[in-house]
């Protein structure tokens, strides 16, 4: 098990790695596994990527985020100007369905609404404005509508899972009810966790994910 300074330390390197953070000012402070980032940083994306290299690090059991962004004057834009920068890059993006979402935008944060029959329709809603100029943050409740029986859900989960090769599949547990998946069970790192949660996503008709697997050696 890494100290809290090593696992401070092992961040704090990993954000400075991946030129996606940019040269925001990070605070990093760890605790029994817990990473807190706190600061402030110029878009969104930059958020977005610290948050995903502190998870990376492995030791890390949970990220608390509380990252400022703050957009130079330079980059500044009226909600207006990101409504429409936001439809404009939506309409482009082939993985989101056409006129299924609506969206709005107060003070620089966009939240997302609409219905899509799959989850990667609703993460490319997300990501295909994540990175747009003044985003300062994103709530996305794009709702995925489940079209397929619990038991063939489950299956097809637990089918996934055993034909990734970077998991333990018999270490995960998997229920699931009206589109909602639950993960139980125990693997070695966040990024096994991941990889467990993104194989739930994926599968036709989960409006949900509820990730409860500890991470351990």
């Amino acid at each position: 098990m890494k100290t809290d300074a090593q696992l401070q330390r092992d961040v704090i390197e990993e954000l400075k790695w991946d030129p996606s953070v940019g040269r925001g000012e990070i605070g990093v402070a760890a605790r029994d596994g817990v990473v807190t980032l706190s600061g402030q940083v110029d878009t969104y994306a930059q958020k977005y990527a610290a948050e995903a290299a502190a998870k990376r690090v492995g030791g890390v059991r949970a990220v608390a985020e509380d990252l400022l962004v703050q957009p130079p004057l330079t980059s500044t834009r009226t909600d207006t100007d990101i409504a429409h920068a936001a439809l404009a890059a939506i309409r482009w993006d082939t993985e989101v369905p056409q006129d299924a979402l609506t969206l709005r935008v107060e003070n620089g944060w966009i939240t997302l609404e609409g219905e899509v029959e799959w989850n990667y329709q609703k993460s490319a809603a997300e990501r295909a404005v994540r990175y747009l100029t003044g985003v300062r943050g994103l709530t996305n409740l794009i709702v995925v509508r489940p079209d397929v029986s619990v038991s063939e859900l489950r299956n097809k989960i637990e089918e996934a899972l055993k034909r990734s090769a970077a998991l333990d599949a018999k270490h995960i547990e998997v229920e699931a009810h009206e589109g909602s998946v639950v993960l139980s069970g125990k693997v070695r790192s966040w990024a096994e966790r991941v990889d467990a949660e993104r194989a739930a996503w994926s599968a036709p008709g989960v409006s949900n994910v509820e990730d409860r697997i500890l991470i351990g050696a």
